[in-house]
């Protein structure tokens, strides 16, 4: 990481680095590779369409904006030229992001209000499940199902 070489290359380096760090910035806020736009539409249009009681008319719970928060923060935390999701809702309460490519090739995560992850993935012959805790970063499992399916 520059972050190391700045130490001890001196000035140009931490130029360099801050530099990076610019271009890094406006990509995350581009439409192509980061959440700003699109994908936080989405969100945003199931947060409303989910936030009240009985949304789908069989006496679904509402999303919160706690949870709302949480995938927000999770889809900014993807890395970048990473796929993005298709956003949902379940009758629980919880978001959940998809990844589907095929058939037997759909990663699902649920959100916990309680900050787990929750996912249950095909990709191809194989099969994975289980929860893993969500603190600002994404967990390795989850980006190399991500990576599988995708």
């Amino acid at each position: 990481m520059l972050t190391a070489l700045s130490r001890s290359a001196g000035p140009a380096a931490r130029e360099v680095e801050r530099q990076v760090d610019s271009v890094n910035r406006k990509l995350r806020r581009s439409a192509k590779f980061g959440v700003e736009n699109h994908i936080r539409s989405e969100l945003t249009e199931v947060f409303e369409e989910c936030s009240k009681p009985n949304w789908d008319g069989y006496n679904a719970l509402p999303v919160t904006y706690d949870s709302y928060l949480l995938v927000e923060r999770f889809l900014i935390a993807l890395p970048l030229g990473m796929p993005l999701p298709s956003i949902g809702a379940e009758p629980d309460g919880q978001f959940t992001c998809e990844w589907c490519t095929g058939a037997r090739r759909c990663l699902s995560i649920s959100f916990d209000p309680a900050g787990d992850l929750h996912f249950a993935a095909l990709a191809g012959p194989g099969r994975a499940c289980g929860s893993v805790p969500f603190v600002d970063s994404i967990p390795q499992t989850i980006l190399d199902l991500i990576r599988q399916v995708c």
